[in-house]
C-alpha cells in the first residue's frame, strides 16, 4: 500500500483481482456448510422423534417392528417439514407452496421407504428382531434415508431463489444509451449498421 499526497493510503494495484474468484468459491462452500449444519441440527431433532417415538409404540403396542417404524418415520417427517421450511430453508422460494409440499411428500416417502426397507430387510430377512437388533437398523436406515432427502430437498423441494443480476455499471448504462452503435450487434450485421 502506498501513501498519496495527503497522507492517506492508496489501494493496491491489481494483483489482489484473481482472488475475486476464490472468494466467491469460499463464499459458496460456507453457505453449503451452513446449510448442512441446519439440515444436520433439524435431522438430529427428528432422529430423536423418529427413534423417541419408534420405542413408544413398538413397547406400548403390539403393532410389528416395521409398522411402529412407519408411524415414527410419518410423525418425524412432519416434524421435520416445519424445521426444514422455518429454519434450514427459510430464505428459499416460498411461492410455490402446494408444490413444494408435494414434494416433500414424495420424497419424504421415498426415504421413508428406504429407511423402513433397510429395518425390514434386517427383521424379516435376516431375523434381526431384538430391541437393540431393531433400533440400530432403524438408525442406519435413518441415515442412508437422510442422503437421499437432503439431496432431493435441496434440489427440488427447497430451491434456491434466482440470483440477482449486477446492476450496470455507470459506464455501460452510458454506452447503451448515448453510443448504441458502439455495442456490438449480435445478429452478425456490423455495429455501425441498422
Amino acid at each position: 500500500m502506498g501513501h498519496g499526497s495527503s497522507g492517506a493510503h492508496t489501494a493496491p494495484s491489481a494483483p489482489d483481482a484473481p482472488d475475486a474468484p476464490r472468494d466467491g468459491m469460499r463464499g459458496r462452500i460456507d453457505r453449503l456448510v451452513r446449510e448442512v449444519v441446519k439440515f444436520g441440527a433439524v435431522g438430529g431433532a427428528g432422529v430423536l422423534v423418529n427413534l423417541l417415538v419408534f420405542n413408544f409404540v413398538r413397547h406400548t403396542t403390539d403393532l410389528q417392528v416395521v409398522r411402529a417404524s412407519i408411524i415414527a418415520t410419518i410423525v418425524a417427517i412432519a416434524f421435520n417439514y416445519v424445521g426444514f421450511r422455518y429454519f434450514t430453508y427459510r430464505d428459499r422460494d416460498k411461492s410455490g407452496r402446494t408444490r413444494e409440499m408435494s414434494l416433500f411428500l414424495l420424497f419424504s416417502a421415498v426415504g421413508l421407504v428406504i429407511e423402513n426397507g433397510v429395518l425390514y430387510t434386517a427383521t424379516y430377512g435376516f431375523g434381526w428382531d431384538s430391541p437393540l437388533q431393531s433400533n440400530i437398523f432403524k438408525f442406519l436406515g435413518i441415515g442412508i434415508g437422510t442422503l437421499f432427502r437432503f439431496w432431493s430437498y435441496r434440489s427440488w423441494v427447497f430451491r434456491a431463489l434466482p440470483a440477482r443480476e449486477p446492476a450496470p455499471t455507470r459506464a455501460e448504462t452510458f454506452l447503451e444509451h448515448e453510443h448504441p452503435t458502439a455495442l456490438p450487434r449480435t445478429d452478425g450485421a456490423p455495429a455501425g449498421q441498422r
